[in-house]
This record gives structure tokens, C-alpha cells and sequence, in this order.
């Protein structure tokens, strides 16, 4: 019997509203070692980790064909705004709080506006990262799913919401 979830990370759901809402799927190397907020780690360890999964996230979208839009001629953001699925693939099985891998999605993500997918990775442009528990893999592995949200697109509904 298998257990019942409220959310396939391997297939993202599709979207309620029209747009341009086709999913960019952003794999960062299984080989790179990841940091979790229960680490004591030293500013100088911790600094080069970041250094390192920013870059690997940068380079990720590099080797991407349909995200290489970006260039000389056209140097604005490929996504003006998008929602942003973290999902932890882990390499054990076993109860895990994928939240705690937030130091990671974070320098993933600061790696995807190094890479030009935004122009910066604020509240007004960026929604997530909505960090879900993938399928178990032969070693840690972090995997994005980057939609983008048309004009007006409120995904969560906060937009009908006034203060």
C-alpha cells in the first residue's frame, strides 16, 4: 500500500489560469554537497558552498537550449515574473523536512538571476521557492521548477485579499 500524498513534485500540477505557464525544469549535479539549516557550519565553509550551488545553478540554465534566450541584443530578464517549485530529491528514504534545505534553494535561486532568468528574486517577481520532497535518487539532488506567471497572475489567490 502506498502512502497518500497532497503533492506529485515529479509532475508539477498544471495551472488554473492560461498563460504562459509552461514549466522549466532546472536540475542542479547530483554530485554537489548541499547545506541544511540544522548545520553549524563556519562563515568561510558556509560562503563557499553557497559559491558553489549558485554557480552550478548558473550553469544549469547555461546548458538549458529553451532558457538560452537572453542575450546581447536583448538583455532583459526571461521572466518578468514566475513561481518556483524547490523540490529535494534525497538519497535515503526516511522522514525529512525539506525546508531545511532553504540555504540551498536560496543560492540555487540567487544562481538563476546570475544567469539572467530575473532581474532580481524579490517578492514582486519571484513566488517560492515552494520547497516539496521529491522521489529518492542515488545522491542529493535539487531540482527547480520554474513557471512563469502572467500579468496580474496571482497562483495562491492573495490577490482578491485587502488590507
Amino acid at each position: 500500500m502506498s502512502t497518500p500524498t497532497l503533492f506529485d513534485p515529479e509532475r508539477p500540477a498544471t495551472p488554473a489560469v492560461a498563460g504562459p505557464s509552461r514549466p522549466y525544469v532546472i536540475e542542479l549535479p547530483a554530485r554537489l554537497t548541499l547545506m541544511n539549516s540544522n548545520q553549524r557550519l563556519n562563515k568561510y565553509d558556509r560562503a563557499e558552498l553557497t559559491r558553489r550551488i549558485r554557480a552550478a545553478a548558473k550553469d544549469a540554465v547555461e546548458e538549458c537550449p529553451s532558457l538560452l534566450v537572453r542575450d546581447a541584443v536583448r538583455p532583459a530578464p526571461v521572466f518578468p515574473r514566475a513561481h518556483i517549485l524547490g523540490v529535494l530529491h534525497p538519497h535515503t528514504t526516511g522522514r525529512r523536512d525539506p525546508a531545511n534545505w532553504y540555504p540551498s534553494f536560496k543560492a540555487a535561486i540567487d544562481g538563476l538571476v546570475d544567469a539572467g532568468l530575473f532581474e532580481d528574486d524579490d517578492h514582486t517577481r519571484v513566488l517560492g521557492p515552494d520547497m516539496r520532497l521529491g522521489a529518492r535518487r542515488a545522491r542529493d539532488q535539487i531540482v527547480l521548477v520554474v513557471r512563469a506567471l502572467g500579468p496580474g497572475e496571482d497562483p495562491l489567490g492573495y490577490g482578491a485579499v485587502t488590507r
